[in-house]
C-alpha cells in the first residue's frame, strides 16, 4: 500500500513538473517570438543562398566565399537599381500622396451618384450620406431658411468620420498601431534585417554542421525519420522561396508596364509595391491593387475598371501559368487554409507572422505528411 501511494505521488510530481516545464517553454517562446520568427526568416533565405552556393561549388568556389558574395551581390543589385530608379520613385511617390486623397474623394462622389446601395455598404458609407450625394456631416451644418431658433446642445463626442477618405485614413491609422507596430521601431527593424542577412550567410556556408547539431537534439531512434523530414522541408521551402522571389520580380515589372500603358499616375511605385507584396500570397496582391484602383479614379471610373481587370488578369496568369511552371512538384496548400493561417499569424504575431505564415504552414504540412508516410 505504501509503495502504491509513493508511486502515485511520484506520477503526480512528474505531471506537475511537465506542466510547469511546458508553461515555462510557452512563456519563453512568447517573450522571444519576434526573434524566433526573424530566425525562421533567416533560415528561409539561407536555403536560397545555399542553393546558389551549391551551384558555385561545382566551379570550385568555396562556400565561405560564394555565400557572402551572393548576399552582397544581391544587395549591390538592389542598391544600384534603387539609385537608378530612385528619382522617379520619389517624384511619383509624392504624386501618389497628393493624388490618392483626391482619388478617394472621386470614388465617394461616384458612389453617391449611383445612389449608394451595396457598393456604399461594402466600402463603409452610411445611407444618410448617399441619399443625396453629399456627406451627412456637411448637410447637418446647413440650416433651413425657416429656422428661427438656435438650439444649443452640450458638447458631445466628435462624430466618426463620414467621408470615405476619412474612414480609410482612420482605418490605416488603426493598422499602423496594431498590425505593423514594428515599423515605428526603426532600430529593431534594421537589426532584424541585419540578423537575417548574417544568418543567411553563416547557415549557407556550412549547413551540414547546423543540421547535425539539430539532429543530435532528437532521440537516436527517431533521427532517421527526422532527417527525411528536414530534407523534405528544406527542398520544398527552398523551391517556394525561389519561386516567390522570381514571381516578385515578374509581377513587379509586368504591373509597372501595364500601369504605364494605362497611363495610371505613380505607376512605378505602385508596380514596386505589387512586387514587394507578392511575397505575401493571396493577401498581398489584393492589398497592392487597392491604391492602383483608387489612382485610376483620379482620371475616370472607366480607368479604375481597366486597372481592376488588369490586376485580375495578372493574377490569373500568375496562378495558372507562372507559378505552376516554377513550382513543380511542390506542396499544394489550400487557399482557404492559407487565409486562415495568415489571419491567425497576423493576430498573434503581427506583420512578421504574415510574412512567415505560408512557409510555417508548409513546414507543418510536410512534417505531418512525412510522419504519416513513415507510420
Amino acid at each position: 500500500m505504501t509503495a502504491t501511494r509513493a508511486g502515485q505521488g511520484y506520477d503526480a510530481l512528474r505531471i506537475a513538473a511537465a506542466v510547469v516545464g511546458l508553461a515555462i517553454v510557452a512563456l519563453l517562446f512568447w517573450q522571444t517570438r519576434s526573434l524566433i520568427l526573424t530566425v525562421f526568416l533567416g533560415v528561409l533565405f539561407a536555403l536560397a543562398v545555399s542553393a546558389g552556393a551549391d551551384r558555385l561549388q561545382r566551379y570550385r568556389i568555396p562556400r565561405g566565399i560564394s555565400a557572402p558574395l551572393l548576399v552582397l551581390g544581391v544587395l549591390g543589385i538592389l542598391a544600384g537599381f534603387g539609385t537608378w530608379i530612385g528619382p522617379t520613385v520619389r517624384t511619383q511617390t509624392r504624386e501618389l500622396k497628393t493624388k490618392l486623397p483626391e482619388a478617394l474623394q472621386k470614388l465617394e462622389v461616384w458612389v453617391h451618384s449611383r445612389g449608394g446601395g451595396i457598393i456604399a455598404t461594402v466600402i463603409g458609407l452610411d445611407e444618410d450620406s448617399t441619399a443625396t450625394g453629399t456627406p451627412a456631416a456637411a448637410r447637418s451644418t446647413a440650416a433651413s431658411p425657416t429656422d428661427t431658433v438656435a438650439v444649443v446642445t452640450p458638447a458631445t463626442k466628435p462624430a466618426p468620420p463620414q467621408t470615405l477618405r476619412d474612414r480609410i485614413i482612420a482605418q490605416l491609422g488603426g493598422v499602423t498601431r496594431f498590425f505593423v507596430p514594428f515599423l515605428t521601431h526603426t532600430v529593431a527593424a534594421v537589426a532584424g534585417i541585419v540578423l537575417v542577412l548574417f544568418l543567411s550567410i553563416y547557415l549557407a556556408i556550412d549547413p551540414s554542421t547546423y543540421r547535425r547539431g539539430l539532429l543530435y537534439l532528437i532521440p537516436e531512434s527517431s533521427r532517421s525519420r527526422a532527417d527525411r523530414t528536414l530534407t523534405a522541408i528544406a527542398v520544398t521551402l527552398r523551391k517556394w522561396l525561389v519561386t516567390q522571389l522570381i514571381a516578385m520580380l515578374v509581377i513587379g515589372f509586368v504591373t509597372t508596364f501595364v500601369l504605364l500603358a494605362l497611363k495610371v499616375r505613380a505607376a512605378v511605385p505602385l508596380g514596386i509595391l505589387a512586387g514587394l507584396l507578392e511575397f505575401v500570397p493571396t493577401l498581398g496582391p489584393i492589398l497592392s491593387s487597392l491604391p492602383a484602383i483608387a489612382m485610376g479614379f483620379v482620371d475616370s471610373p472607366e480607368k479604375a475598371l481597366a486597372v481592376t481587370i488588369a490586376y485580375v488578369g495578372i493574377q490569373f496568369l500568375e496562378n495558372h501559368l507562372l507559378i505552376p511552371i516554377l513550382m513543380k512538384e511542390g506542396i499544394d496548400i489550400p487557399p482557404a487554409l492559407t487565409l486562415v493561417m495568415q489571419a491567425l499569424m497576423a493576430i498573434v504575431f503581427g506583420f512578421l507572422g504574415v510574412l512567415v505564415a505560408v512557409p510555417v504552414l508548409a513546414t507543418i504540412m510536410i512534417a505531418a505528411r512525412t510522419a504519416r508516410s513513415s507510420s
